[in-house]
């Protein structure tokens, strides 16, 4: 099998002249945030600034470059690489990458998916790592692409998820979040674990935050000014703007979408934005900036209140009655057999005959332990 293994790739050529290396940006938010549509209208408008940009799609969903590529959903790493290994073929550059020539465009956009196992049927983020190992093996840092843009999920805490900041795969960091608590939390969380990777060596660069979906109410703002993160960009929400990506259109042709692009990209490219040193904030200072918390610690729940007795519910009348309860504990202290029959014939009203199917014996036997067990229980309530 390791000769197999060994066997599913085309070796990378390296160019005969010394390439720059592309420059790697890791875009990370909360699922359904719209971190493709920010990753893939800012690869848009890096190739209408005339640079060779290659999207990376890193969730295994792989949906990342759906709008991209015109409503087509690309073959993923995952998938070829699985169907290669099982024919002892190599995987090459061109079963897994794929360009779209756009009209007006001065350079194509170059797309992948890594893909992920189907839901429930294996680790999505050991398929991160596995088709990251694929595209190194490929040569993916050495073609000639100016920028890569990896767009990843960011609130699943599984250490594939943080291959680029991990492995310092990624130079730099964009965060999506929109005005609601949970995507803020997952910036949080991805600025974090950020902050951990550099402690240990990581060389990834947090830019800062973008706001997608902008209501106005500054909350995204809050957070970043509390955490000492950059806020690079706002993108207000625009009912046109979201059709145009539903319809597998760049919304970077509107004015009011592509001029916060445009300016971004061009901040980027010109290394104008001073990286963030922020480490994210505690969850007791992150829940603050939402509103008064309580200090109060919570009631503890009791192992009495969640357990009930057999044949006691919450809305039976007599479940604190004295006397019934003197029963039950009765019944407690009744041997088995006879404990459990004598609660079904006694408490849960059943027969004779339907507790001998019940426990598959004979209707005799069973009238015989009720009758041992009527006996017992008359001593022993005047015991208690």
């Amino acid at each position: 099998m390791a000769t197999r293994r060994a066997n599913t790739f085309q070796p990378a050529t390296r160019p005969t002249e010394y390439l720059m290396a592309p420059r790697t940006i890791a875009i990370y938010g909360k699922g359904g945030i719209g971190k493709s549509f920010t990753t893939t209208n800012l690869s848009a408008t890096f190739a209408m600034m005339n640079k060779r940009v290659l999207q990376l799609g890193c969730d295994p969903k792989h949906d990342s470059t759906t709008s991209l590529f015109g409503g087509i959903s690309l073959p993923t790493v995952t998938e070829v690489f699985a169907e290669k290994n099982a024919k002892n073929e190599q995987v090459q550059i061109s079963d897994i990458v794929f360009r779209r020539d756009i009209p007006g465009f001065p350079q194509p956009i170059y797309g992948i998916e890594l893909g992920g196992p189907q839901v429930g049927r294996g680790c999505g983020g050991r398929g991160i790592i596995s088709g990251f190992d694929v595209l190194e093996k490929l040569g993916i840092f050495e073609w000639e692409i100016d920028i890569i843009l990896m767009d990843f999920l960011g609130d699943v805490v599984c250490g594939g998820f943080a291959t680029p900041l991990a492995r310092s795969l990624s130079e730099e960091v964009l965060l999506v979040t929109s005005n609601d608590r949970q995507s803020i939390f997952t910036s949080n969380n991805i600025c974090q674990a950020n902050n951990y990777f550099r402690t240990i060596g990581g060389r990834s660069r947090l830019l800062g935050l973008i706001v997608n979906r902008d209501d106005g109410s500054g909350m995204a703002e809050n957070y970043a000014k509390a955490a000492g993160i950059n806020v690079l960009m706002k993108v207000p929400y625009n009912l046109q703007a979201r059709d145009m990506d539903d319809s597998f259109d760049f919304a970077i042709k509107l004015p009011e979408v592509g001029e916060p692009f445009k300016k971004l990209a061009t901040d980027i490219l010109n290394n104008a934005i001073t990286p963030c040193e922020a480490s994210g904030l505690d969850f007791k200072d992150f829940v603050r900036l939402f509103g008064d918390v309580s200090e109060e610690l919570p009631a503890a729940a009791t192992a009495d209140e969640l357990f009930k007795r057999k044949g006691e519910t919450a809305a039976d009348p007599e479940a604190h009655d004295p006397e019934r309860q003197q029963l039950l504990a009765c019944i407690e202290k009744l041997p088995e057999p006879e404990r459990e029959i004598y609660t079904l014939h006694e408490i849960e009203g059943k027969s004779p005959e339907q507790i001998a199917g019940l426990k598959g014996i004979g209707e005799q036997e069973v009238k015989a332990h009720i009758a041992r067990a009527r006996k017992a229980m008359r001593k022993l309530f005047f015991e208690l």
